[in-house]
């Protein structure tokens, strides 16, 4: 009787070992993968559930193993809802990291410096992992949502590349971005200049975003700024084109080719800085960080004028005179009799 009772211990310990070292083995042998799939891990999914579902579709050999390893060995079921990306030579130890740590698929959508927000919402609405939750008419009213409300929503996104899981809704994506805007703003505000001519850092966002759209050219963007700070300080208009531009979009003007006419010139709009002083009342376009520290430092510097020299360039000016010859050289051919007069900067 013995015997018997020895055998029976000595094959459940070698069935133990064998089943352990199958385990083992199964652990760090790769999914059966020849390619890089994806899988959708749904929320509230149990490690059972994923466990056998990824059975069925024949990456995953021994599905008790697995989930004994999620249940015992990890210490934990919290899997994480997203899409996650299979690659070859993944093994069940390294998926179910994967898992618990979300490393899901990321998808990204890019905010160029100097977009509008118009622009902005269009590519929100056209990117097809965001998860559409607003209504176009809604627009005017999202930053409501953010938790500002009453603001002009023009500005107060920062451009960059943003990444995120599919199922992202459009208000958390804008949100971050609102967010990531306030963060960089409030951080430049307090590292400013003195005595600029600006109360309120929503001042120094509407001035960055006009020099986000006077300049592409990184080392002007100071020297801009310096000639519309010079401009406030002496009670001058601004005389930018890009806020008219602006302002016949929004008033609904048209502009043939970009390219402002007399007429717009003299139609006057709360975006006019021809024929009203002072800056306009909201941003113009979405400000990059460099624009908004350039905005808040500008150059020391006294030019009050700069023309476009036809590169991407600009000629700065401190007099009139200068800025009539640069006028003359860089924008008519060196035709003075087509000069037409104007004392835009």
């Amino acid at each position: 009787m013995r015997w018997l009772v020895a055998s029976l211990v000595l094959l459940a310990v070698a069935a133990a070992a064998g089943l352990t070292v199958d385990y083992l083995r199964f652990m760090d042998r790769p999914l059966a993968l020849d390619e890089p799939r994806v899988y959708d891990l749904p929320a509230g999914a149990s490690v059972r559930r994923v466990a056998r579902e990824l059975h069925e579709a024949g990456w995953l050999e021994r599905p008790l193993y697995w989930e004994f390893h999620a249940r015992v060995e990890a210490g934990s079921t919290n899997v994480r809802t997203g899409e996650y990306r299979l690659e070859p030579g993944l093994t069940p130890r390294g998926l179910l990291a994967l898992f618990l740590g979300g490393r899901t698929i990321q998808y990204s959508l890019t905010i160029p410096e100097g977009w509008t927000f118009a622009q902005l919402m269009h590519a929100v609405r056209a990117h097809p992992h965001l998860k559409q939750t607003l209504m176009p008419e809604e627009d005017m009213e999202i930053m409501a949502r953010l938790g500002r409300p009453g603001e002009h929503p023009e500005g107060w996104f920062y451009p960059d590349t943003y990444l995120f899981p599919r199922g992202t809704t459009d208000l958390e994506f804008l949100d971050r971005a609102h967010r990531r805007m306030v963060s960089v703003l409030e951080s430049a505000w307090a590292e400013r200049q003195q005595d600029l001519p600006l109360e309120t850092p929503y001042e120094a966002l509407i001035l960055a975003s006009i020099v986000e759209r006077e300049t592409g050219v990184p080392d002007e963007r100071e020297l801009v700024a310096a000639v519309f700070t010079t401009r406030l300080r002496r009670g001058m208009r601004l005389q930018t084109d890009p806020t008219v531009i602006y302002g016949t979009q929004v008033y609904g003007g048209q502009v043939s080719d970009g390219r402002l006419r007399r007429r717009d010139l003299r139609t006057d709009t709360p975006y006019n800085t021809y024929t009203r002083a002072g800056l306009p009342p909201t941003p113009i376009a979405l400000p990059g960080g460099d624009a908004i520290r350039a905005a808040l430092n500008p150059a020391d510097s006294e030019v009050l004028f700069f023309v476009s020299r036809g590169d991407g360039s600009h000629h700065f000016s401190t007099t009139y005179r200068e800025h009539r010859e640069a006028v003359i050289r860089y924008q008519l051919g060196g035709d003075a009799g087509r000069y037409p007069g104007s004392a835009r900067p």
